[in-house]
């Protein structure tokens, strides 16, 4: 009965700020790496941005300086601050992470997605 639910997202203007939460609930006995994905129309899935266990963040070239992942570890939930958006940034983004839920130990869940526009 895992789930990863995503949050935060809506409209938002060129130059604006959005913050994305990410919370994993359930039966959990751990949680490693976390990460942002993002899918627009005619695209292909993107890795925004991933933080490890150890704190250990990489992010996209081009979100790089832009936007920030964390995560906290007692909420099991992931965090994408989004600012200075610019219209490619538009895209449904999605939550992963690697999930320690039974004896077969770890393995990655997915949320549904939370769609992000960016538009004046």
């Amino acid at each position: 009965q895992v789930q990863l639910v995503e949050s935060g997202g809506g409209l938002v203007q060129p130059g604006g700020s959005l913050r994305l939460s990410c919370v994993a609930s359930g039966s959990i006995f751990g949680v490693r790496d976390m990460a942002w994905y993002r899918l627009a129309p005619g695209n292909e899935r993107e890795l925004v941005a991933s933080i490890t266990g150890g704190l250990n963040t990489k992010y996209s070239d081009s979100v790089k300086g832009r936007f920030t992942i964390s995560r906290d570890n007692v909420k099991n939930t992931t965090y994408l601050q989004m600012n200075t958006l610019k219209p490619e940034d538009t895209a449904v983004y999605y939550c992963n992470a690697d999930i320690w839920a039974a004896v077969t130990g770890y393995r990655a869940y997915w949320g549904q997605g939370t769609q992000v526009t960016v538009s004046s």
